[in-house]
C-alpha cells in the first residue's frame, strides 16, 4: 500500500490517511444533532396534544389509533417454555441419557423443542469430554517422549 498524498499545509490525518484520535478540524457531528434527534426534539414540544389526540381518537372507535395505543401499553405475549423435570439415568452414558430424553419426548413428557435442546447439549458435553481426553492423552504422550529423548 502507497502512502497518502500529504499536499496539505496542516492535516489531522494519520499515516494511512485515517483521521488521527483527538481530531480538531472535524470531530464530527455533536451526539444528538442528527434528524431523528431533531424530530424527537419537535414532537416532544408538542408530545402532550398528540396523546390527547390519539386518544381521542381511539375513544372514537379508530382501529389504528387502538392498535397503537395497545401496542405500547400491552405488548403482544412471547411464547415461553415452562421447565420440565426429566429424570435421567445417574450412572448411565451419555448416549443412555439422550435416549432417555428423546423416549420422554415421544411419551409427551417433554416438548420437542426442549427434548432438541436437550440433545444438542449433551452432544456438547461428548465433545468437552472428548477434547479433555485427547488433550490428557496428548500430555501424557509428550511426557514420555521427553523422557525417552532424555535416556538417549
Amino acid at each position: 500500500m502507497s502512502e497518502p498524498i500529504n499536499d496539505r499545509k496542516k492535516s489531522d490525518r494519520g499515516p494511512h490517511g485515517r483521521f488521527s484520535q483527538g481530531n480538531k478540524l472535524s470531530p464530527g457531528r455533536p451526539p444528538g444533532a442528527g434528524p431523528v434527534a431533531e424530530m424527537r426534539a419537535k414532537l416532544a414540544t408538542d408530545l402532550d396534544q398528540i396523546i390527547d389526540t390519539l386518544k381521542a381518537q381511539a375513544l372514537a372507535g379508530d382501529p389504528q389509533a387502538i392498535r397503537i395505543i395497545l401496542d405500547r401499553v400491552l405488548p403482544s405475549l412471547r411464547p415461553v417454555e415452562l421447565p420440565a423435570v426429566l429424570a435421567l439415568p445417574a450412572g448411565g452414558t451419555l448416549a443412555d441419557q439422550a435416549h432417555a430424553v428423546v423416549q420422554a419426548a415421544a411419551d409427551g413428557d417433554l416438548a420437542p423443542s426442549q427434548a432438541a435442546q436437550i440433545v444438542t447439549a449433551l452432544g456438547g458435553v461428548a465433545k468437552i469430554i472428548e477434547t479433555t481426553e485427547l488433550m490428557r492423552r496428548i500430555e501424557a504422550l509428550e511426557a514420555l517422549n521427553t523422557k525417552a529423548k532424555g535416556k538417549t
